[in-house]
């Protein structure tokens, strides 16, 4: 296995609208980024995973690009982001841009002219067709609820949005537009930018006709993935960009791939033939989902935790490289779904962070995540922001006439906006992120929860995740030791070994609020022992056979 500097690295996500704002009008920006690098350089990380700050009109929070050329101006200047960067570069922390090229803004100069004729030299760009009967040209659900159609008043034809009706399909099969896109990066790379994540990456191709969906419910629109995901062009275009482009620099990528096995996984990222450093899968994170999707929520079992990762570390292992996550942008608070966000979340908080980071991959930390933010239930449908939620609610209240309580339910568990809440620097007005109205508003627990008491308390989550870093760069078992997992049927604690050469790392943590007893398989020999890391006070005792407190997490390194 090859060393490299992005598989050693510990990335942190950076949603600008919610990190600190710096001029007091309520939303998060560039400046405000800046202002807070010294905070990125104490706990440690290399990388900062920027989400969207191109010019944009925010249906999709930054989402939905309408120039991907310069700077949103809620955001800032391009004077001020190449200000950002080399703050970032001079403390040594590289930039990570978000690449966000399924589809544009429909207020991007290639669609507004794209919709003015049929015979326009932009219509290719995007994906128009003919409706049916009076009807869509296919019955296709939206990511977003309702059609992934939209008809356009002034040529009569539809076009295919997955996402938002204000975030167009991009046509990849026109060799133009893969033009302009290799254009973009390299843009970008001229800017002195480290690497790009590529967002929805995997439903770039899609299957020629475009065919209608399987019916498997009353709905009117039906899920089509078959027919998007891993389209049959997909791996021929991102060979492309990555032929004409990516291989040409030295930069870490990594591909959101919602809908990746471990043969795509391999595909994508093995080092002789792959498209990109790393991939994002969603497997993990569907644990908490039915067979109906994100919204048809179900309770998460360990074993079926175990199972999954243990499947991604071992299969992946020598073949390609993963991405460590457990919260984004996109996905709930971590404490809150895997942990316990209540009487033990300082503690669960450092059992998730210390058993996702001891395994093989690169770790993303989300902002807040090293605070322990948690997940918010606000009082109204109102004081939410984000488009899908509000597609989800519209469509199962409005249309469907499902209990408001109920829905909101489903929102607290999995809605987007719990990533999206302010993030929380002190104890002041708003959390010390804005001295205007925030955009959204801030997690009441924030005169708790923050990062000014973080960095006051030795015990926080906060230096816990540093020290996770800390020993990643010294302990190359860490980043490129095997994995195997130990104690596969227990019910309530995850634990592995990683191995490189003569030295295994133990790690042992207890995934619920018992107190289980720990044995050790006789198969792990060792002549001596060195605690690592732990998340309670432990002294001097027999790591044959002891009692786990709640949520607790130990490292032991072995020789």
């Amino acid at each position: 296995m090859s060393k490299q500097w992005w598989k050693e690295s510990v990335v942190y996500q950076v949603y600008p609208r919610s990190f600190n704002d710096s001029n007091g009008d309520g939303i998060g920006d560039i400046k405000g980024i800046t202002e807070k690098l010294d905070y990125l350089q104490e706990l440690g990380i290399d990388v900062v995973w920027l989400s969207p700050v191109y010019q944009s009109p925010n249906d999709d929070n930054g989402y939905d690009i309408s120039d991907y050329r310069d700077i949103m101006s809620e955001f800032g200047t391009m004077e001020e982001w190449e200000e950002m960067l080399d703050g970032m570069h001079v403390r040594g922390i590289k930039l990570l841009m978000d690449l966000v090229v399924n589809h544009s803004s429909d207020e991007h100069t290639w669609f507004l002219e794209s919709r003015k004729s049929k015979d326009n030299e932009y219509r290719d760009y995007y994906i128009w067709r003919p409706g049916k009967d009076g009807k869509a040209p296919n019955n296709w659900a939206s990511f977003f609820s309702g059609s992934a159609w939209q008809n356009d008043e002034e040529t009569g034809e539809y076009y295919l949005h997955l996402f938002s009706k204000k975030q167009p399909d991009l046509n990849w099969e026109n060799p133009k537009v893969r033009s302009e896109i290799h254009d973009v990066v390299r843009f970008w790379i001229d800017k002195g930018v480290d690497g790009f994540r590529l967002d929805a990456i995997d439903v770039i191709s899609k299957t020629e006709g475009l065919p209608d969906a399987k019916v498997v419910n009353d709905d009117q629109y039906q899920w089509g993935g078959e027919y998007f995901f891993n389209g049959p062009r997909m791996m021929e275009f991102l060979k492309e960009l990555d032929d004409e482009v990516f291989s040409k620099h030295d930069l870490m990528t990594v591909a959101e791939t919602s809908s990746a096995d471990i043969d795509r996984g391999i595909a994508l990222t093995n080092e002789q033939d792959g498209v990109v450093n790393m991939l994002f899968h969603f497997e993990h994170m569907d644990l908490t989902s039915g067979p109906g999707g994100k919204w048809d929520q179900k309770d998460w079992e360990l074993a079926d935790l175990k199972r999954v990762m243990t499947k991604w570390q071992n299969d992946l292992e020598g073949k390609g490289w993963n991405s460590l996550y457990m919260e984004n942008h996109d996905q709930p608070r971590s404490v809150s779904v895997f942990g316990n966000d209540k009487e033990y979340r300082v503690k669960s908080a450092k059992m998730l962070a210390t058993w996702l980071h001891m395994m093989q991959g690169t770790p993303y930390i989300y902002q807040g995540q090293e605070l322990g933010m948690t997940n918010v239930r606000f009082g109204s449908i109102e004081d939410y922001r984000d488009v899908e939620i509000h597609n989800m609610y519209k469509e199962q209240v409005l249309e469907k006439e499902v209990d408001p309580v109920t829905v909101m339910e489903k929102i607290y568990k999995k809605g987007r906006d719990n990533a999206r809440t302010p993030m929380q620097w002190d104890a002041s007005e708003n959390a010390g992120f804005t001295t205007g109205d925030p955009w959204i508003k801030v997690n009441p627990n924030y005169k708790e929860i923050n990062a000014e008491e973080a960095l006051k308390d030795p015990a926080s989550i906060f230096y816990h995740y540093k020290k996770l870093i800390e020993l990643r760069k010294k302990h190359d078992v860490i980043v490129y030791g095997s994995y195997k997992l130990i104690l596969e049927d227990h019910s309530e604690i995850y634990a592995y070994t990683r191995t490189l050469n003569d030295e295994t790392l133990l790690v042992i943590s207890n995934f619920s609020d018992k107190t289980p007893l720990f044995e050790l398989p006789e198969d792990i020999g060792f002549s001596s022992k060195e605690l690592l890391i732990s998340n309670y006070e432990v002294g001097e005792e027999d790591i044959k056979g002891f009692k786990l407190k709640p949520y607790e997490s130990r490292v032991y390194r072995l020789t």
